[in-house]
């Protein structure tokens, strides 16, 4: 018996930020997002000789542990034993004897929530195994736990929600950890056009998002109204592309990401720097109207908006800097399960 899962990884459209507590505690976040055919992977197999195995499937990463009910947390496997050890206590699962591989279609720290993607998939593929009785909020929150309390990492809600429903959800965060996942139903015109002009490019950087996330979280601590009012109109952004996209009014895309990408700059000091904002500077004087970093900011990728068949001159524009286009398709699907 084989175990598999996989989960797609998601673009920010409009919104990024204003899921990171306490802002929406505070005020109640709201983001758009969108997933991608780019997917985390899972595989379990179950095994007999009383160990339990990780490992990241294309690299020389691998460890071993005898079987127990709690693991300690190991440097490059938090992740998958963070997972690990919520399953074993929350279920009652264990202990167990296994291998866990996992593999990602994008580097981590590229801005496409793939750490949050990775803990969807490697938890759908225990709640296949043992055949749990959670349904998708339940999976996205339990994610979401793992990640920011058990394993205290920096970081927001939207990535855990988008990777187990997929497609485009306009997503409003509250207190308590409330979440509403709201599914766009896009015209196919509208669908289509946004996918032809939307240009993703890999600055071919990595960054770590924790470190901007906690500036960000100072920021809302602190009450600095720069940083502060510049979330609110994040907020405000991702209903102006919400509004444009469900009426099909794509010639306001472009300023809607403008807009969006002058506030989050403004949310913390290291989420532009000289080649980003060289690479968006470039990318605009070639026919782009607009665009933003995905993720947190500080690397990654980046997509603008390239209307009226600008798309091909705006990369060959900004490969110039470093990067690389890369291609992609919109996914209507999250997380999915099975046993072979």
């Amino acid at each position: 018996m084989i175990i598999r899962s996989k989960a797609p990884l998601r673009i920010g459209l409009a919104g990024g930020g204003t899921d990171v507590s306490p802002y929406s505690e505070l005020f109640g976040g709201a983001i758009l997002n969108a997933t991608i055919n780019l997917y985390a992977y899972s595989t379990i197999e179950p095994l007999t000789n009383g160990k339990i195995e990780f490992v990241i499937d294309g690299t020389d990463q691998n460890i071993s542990f005898d079987s127990k009910a709690e693991l300690p947390v190991t440097k490059d496997f938090e992740l998958f034993i963070g997972v690990y050890n919520r399953v074993v206590k929350q279920f009652k699962t264990g202990p167990l004897s296994f291998r866990l591989t996992s593999y990602i279609e994008a580097p981590q720290g590229s801005g496409l929530g793939t750490s949050s993607t990775l803990v969807v998939s490697m938890l759908g593929a225990f709640v296949e195994w043992f055949k749990l009785p959670l349904g998708q909020y339940d999976i996205a929150h339990l994610a979401y736990e793992i990640e920011r309390v058990d394993l205290g990492m920096s970081g927001g809600k939207q990535d855990q929600y988008a990777a187990t429903f997929g497609g485009f959800n306009y997503m409003e965060f509250y207190g308590d950890d409330k979440v509403i996942v709201n599914p766009l139903h896009l015209k196919p015109e509208v669908l289509n056009e946004l996918e032809m002009n939307l240009l993703l490019y890999f600055t071919d950087t990595q960054r770590l998002s924790a470190k901007i996330i906690n500036e960000q979280v100072k920021n809302v601590n602190d009450k600095n109204e720069k940083s502060v009012e510049a979330m609110h109109n994040l907020k405000e952004q991702a209903h102006q592309m919400k509004d444009g996209l469900l009426k099909g009014e794509l010639s306001k895309i472009g300023e809607v990401l403008k807009f969006g990408w002058h506030n989050k700059k403004l949310m913390a000091t290291s989420i532009s720097n000289d080649l980003i904002d060289n690479i968006y500077e470039t990318a605009i004087k070639n026919g782009a109207t607009g665009g933003k970093i995905s993720g947190a900011g500080g690397g990654g990728f980046m997509f603008f908006y390239c209307p009226g068949n600008t798309k091909i001159k705006v990369a060959k524009a900004i490969e110039k800097l470093g990067g690389k286009m890369h291609s992609f398709h919109f996914t209507n699907d999250g997380l999915k399960t099975w046993t072979i």
